[in-house]
């Protein structure tokens, strides 16, 4: 099995459920805590293609940053999504689990074991 890593908040009780349902399946992921260690655009880019999504597909719309940068603006490119999610790491939504090159957001804690 390829190492497992969590993008996590220790302050988000889904973050906090998908990391308990991990470890209560004898996994012990490397805990990447994302707004200590920002990711780079490199980071960013590899988890969004993992998770096969957009990247604004990643963004916390109901964040204020996500109202106060504007990120509704149909006009913003990927790149400008992603660089406001490195200049504002809590529009990155969470957890965010991978496993190689699979990926799933723990929204349900439960969506993640489809990876493992």
């Amino acid at each position: 099995m390829s190492e497992i890593i969590i993008y996590h908040n220790p302050r988000c009780s889904k973050s906090r459920q998908t990391l308990s349902l991990l470890q209560d399946k004898g996994i012990e992921p490397t805990v990447v805590e994302y707004l200590k260690e920002t990711p780079s655009a490199s980071e960013l880019k590899a988890v969004i293609s993992k998770l096969g999504i957009l990247p604004r597909a990643l963004l916390r719309t109901k964040e204020a940053d996500y109202k106060e940068q504007d990120l509704k603006n149909d006009s913003l490119s990927d790149d400008d999504i992603i660089n406001a999610m490195i200049s504002f790491p809590k529009l990155i939504e969470r957890p965010i689990v991978i496993n190689g090159n699979d990926a799933r957001i723990g929204r349900p804690p439960e969506q993640v074991l489809e990876i493992l």
